[in-house]
């Protein structure tokens, strides 16, 4: 066989930089290629929070190190990555930051060409940058410096001495940003020192950048060590050295956000989550999402279809949730291919986020009652004069409360419920999440149903000492309490605006 041909079997990989840990600094590229990869291949430094965008059936493999041990040798990865590609596999490559800024990419890029596998490398944002901007640090500012300098704290150990020119470090001045160091920050200061560095220069160390539990100390050369001990500074940091530093006292925004420094968890389906995660980032959290529900079609497929296919001929359709319109909406354009089709049936919506998915759809909604429980529903077609006789289909999902149908049957109206999916307990833990709320803890945990409060609660994880609880609204409340929990945060609008604006209520943010 021809070496032509046999590439033509081949995979390819994909050398990924995965950004300095905020997820939005990760490049439209890396999303793109995780979330199409075959076998994902990560170290410890990139956000696991990514692998939650890669497919169900894709293959994920940790090579970085756990409890200080490394899983794989740098032989051993590189020799996965040539092996997962040769038979055919598209391979993500994911690491911290850029692949080739002190991450060991232009070795496996050496080994991947050696081998001759197809390749393509993709810049990350480096920590090198990202890091010091997000403590109010320039690298460069016309009235400080004119160049920027970064190296490594962490060399091979096979070295008889440092590559470090400690000289050359000195006479540059200007900033000076330092990688994978803080484990050797005593050694590295004293060198600096001897060799001609000022004991007043202005040094920052940040662990944790970018993220919401990003923390900073600053110092200068002489005293910085001594105050990363008395703090208990430990890795991953970076450290930023040079008159810059001080310009922080007035750049420091990130730090400054109102829920900076809360860590809440969000157990929401991965898809909704973001929604409410994003905008948690956004205030400054520190965010785990830690789903509790997936969504699933329903157990009776072929009946929901069926109630889809005569919409024309109901009076009203109610959607209980986005959810089911877009499971409602998914079958419809299957069966037709216009709108209205639906017929002269009015739509009536609980809450915004659902009646603006209705919308996108380019439907009116008839009917959207104030309150976002079914019970306002109610009283709504109340006021309409009545729905007795009336045709009505109710899209919502299985095992939901029955007080809806039961109430407008009561009524005299002719009641049928399509439903439109299933919410069934999400066990699996791709990111990481489980382990790192049993070991990290949270402030806060938001819940918006409840089977996110009855599946969080299977899960059996350890309660965090403190923890707070934050509910979507009455009827979460109500199985919060039954099941003896506090419920510290209610929001009193029902959906996702609502439950952030009572927890920055209840921060004072």
């Amino acid at each position: 066989m021809s070496r032509s041909k046999s590439r033509s079997n081949e995979g390819k990989c994909f050398l990924v930089g995965a950004g300095p840990g905020d997820l939005g600094l990760v490049t439209l590229r890396a999303k793109e290629l995780l979330e199409r990869a075959d076998v994902i291949v990560y170290d410890a430094l990139a956000n696991p929070e990514m692998l939650g965008w890669v497919r169900v059936d894709a293959e994920i493999i940790f090579a970085g190190k756990r409890a200080g041990e490394q899983t794989l040798s740098q032989d051993e990865i590189n020799a996965l990555l040539i092996e997962k590609s040769r038979i055919g596999k598209n391979v993500v490559r994911l690491k911290g930051g850029d692949p080739f800024v002190f991450g060991r990419g232009g070795e496996e890029a050496e080994a991947l060409a050696a081998a001759g596998i197809d390749f393509e490398i993709v810049p990350g944002i480096t920590s090198a940058i990202a890091v010091p901007a997000y403590a109010g640090i320039p690298v460069t500012h016309r009235d400080q410096n004119s160049h920027v300098t970064f190296f490594t704290g962490h060399e091979d150990p096979a070295k008889s001495e440092s590559a470090i020119d400690f000289d050359a470090l000195a006479k540059l001045g200007g900033t000076q940003v330092m990688l994978m160091g803080v484990d050797r920050l005593a050694a590295i200061t004293r060198e600096m020192l001897v060799h001609g560095s000022r004991k007043n220069l202005p040094v920052a160390l940040v662990r944790l950048g970018t993220q919401g539990h990003q923390k900073t100390i600053v110092g200068t050369l002489e005293n910085i060590t001594e105050r990363a001990s008395a703090a208990g500074f430990e890795a991953p940091a970076v450290a930023i050295f040079g008159d810059v530093v001080s310009l922080r006292k007035d750049l420091n925004w990130f730090e400054k956000r109102p829920l900076f420094g809360k860590r809440i968890v969000v157990t929401r389906t991965r898809k909704q989550a973001s929604g409410l995660s994003s905008q948690l980032r956004a205030l400054g959290a520190d965010v785990i999402q830690l789903p509790t529900i997936r969504i699933e079609p329903p157990s009776d497929l072929r009946e929901f279809a069926e109630l889809v296919q005569d919409a024309h001929s109901y009076d009203w359709i109610v959607f209980t949730s986005p959810n089911g319109v877009d499971a409602f909406f998914e079958i419809f354009f299957k069966l037709y291919d216009d709108a209205r089709e639906i017929g002269a049936a009015k739509i009536a919506a609980i809450g915004p986020a659902t009646a603006q998915r209705v919308k996108d759809f380019r439907l009116h909604v008839d009917l959207q009652p104030e309150e976002f429980v079914a019970e306002a529903v109610v009283k709504e077609f109340e006021k309409t004069g009545g729905v007795e006789n009336l045709r009505i289909l109710i899209a919502r999902a299985e095992k939901a409360r029955d007080l809806l149908p039961k109430r407008l049957s009561g009524m005299g109206a002719i009641v049928d419920e399509a439903f439109a999916y299933q919410t069934v307990p999400e066990t699996r833990d791709v990111t990481g999440a489980h382990r790192r709320f049993s070991t990290e803890g949270a402030d806060l945990i938001t819940f918006t149903s409840s089977s996110t409060v009855e599946n969080f609660l299977d899960l059996k994880l350890p309660w965090p000492a403190g923890m707070k609880v934050a509910s979507i609204g009455p009827i979460t409340s109500a199985t919060l309490r039954e099941r003896g929990l506090s419920v510290d945060v209610e929001a009193k609008r029902h959906d996702v605006v609502g439950l952030i604006e009572a927890i920055r209520k209840f921060y004072g943010a």
